[in-house]
């Protein structure tokens, strides 16, 4: 059984860390004004702002803070400041014994993959794939990714519609919502920390890689049995795809779509999730049905 985190109420605290990459300070507390005018409170962690190398904070910074928060009653979910890289230093020195007795929303994308897909794997318990701090911008501000979040965590169903793309199949199916970004999912086969995809519906998104390393990342994942037992699959955003001297030849959907032919579970490509400022918030870990047709459908079941 899945375990659902409780949902916010005006009033909850969510605190803000940067568990990978570092960020900019004022664009954190931009962010922070906005989860404000939501009606929470909002805790700005250490890691905020704070610079070391590429990442935010040494390993043992990021991991106090990031242990703090997950420990503290008081806060109820953490959104974090942005990916990057960094996660996979520091999981497996977390202690998740309290976090597993009161969940909370953990909130974010991109390299914290890397956090939800352990968590599902070890736990059951559901997180957020969602736009982070970085993304919440006053360009941004109002609209419906932005609002996405802050439906999401107060609870209240979704139902996001995208128009077809000419490589979907089509198809009506269920299951639990597992992935997000091709990388880390590639980089976590293997591990303790690779999601069971049997049966699951997968979200798969990436960013600026080169086209040949993702035909060699979707190989990686088929031989390893992830794509076998899909109910199905769903291709969000693939951005700023790199090419060597010599072209690849086929773009990344291209490339997916050739990976999967020759199964007969639905396929979407080009929803709204991953690198790009039309993200939707979806909830891992939790069942939802997925239409494909002349209009592409993805419901959460409550």
């Amino acid at each position: 059984m899945v375990k659902i985190p409780p949902y916010l109420k005006k009033g909850d605290l969510i605190g803000i860390t940067c568990s990978s990459s570092k960020m900019d300070l004022q664009a954190a507390e931009y962010a922070r004004g906005v989860l404000s005018s939501w009606g929470y409170r909002v805790h700005l962690g250490i890691t905020v702002g704070t610079s070391f190398h590429n990442f935010s904070a040494p390993d043992e910074l990021r991991l106090e803070e990031l242990q703090d928060m997950l420990d503290d009653p008081e806060i109820k979910a953490i959104v974090f400041g942005r990916g990057g890289y960094g996660m996979v230093c520091i999981l497996d020195k977390l202690d998740f014994t309290k976090f597993r007795k009161a969940p909370k929303w953990l909130c974010g994308y991109s390299d914290i993959t890397t956090l939800h897909s352990h968590i599902q794997r070890k736990f059951g318990i559901a997180t957020l794939h969602s736009m982070m701090c970085s993304g919440i911008t006053p360009d941004t501000l109002d609209n419906e990714y932005v609002r996405s979040l802050a439906t999401a965590l107060k609870g209240k169903p979704y139902r996001y519609t995208t128009t077809a793309h000419p490589l979907n199949r089509e198809g009506k199916t269920s299951g639990i919502l597992v992935g997000g970004n091709l990388s880390i999912l590639a980089n976590l086969s293997g591990t303790p920390s690779q999601v069971n995809t049997k049966g699951k519906i997968l979200l798969l998104e990436d960013i600026g890689e080169y086209r040949y390393n993702i035909d060699r990342m979707m190989y990686n994942l088929k031989r390893a049995g992830w794509l076998d037992k899909l109910a199905g699959l769903v291709v969000g955003s693939f951005i700023d795809g790199k090419e060597t001297d010599t072209p690849f030849g086929q773009s990344e959907y291209e490339i997916i779509s050739n990976l999967v032919k020759e199964y007969d579970y639905p396929v979407c490509f080009g929803f709204p999730s991953g690198h790009s400022a039309e993200n939707y918030s979806l909830k891992l870990g939790v069942k939802h049905e997925l239409k494909i047709g002349a209009k592409t459908v993805l419901t959460e079941q409550l």
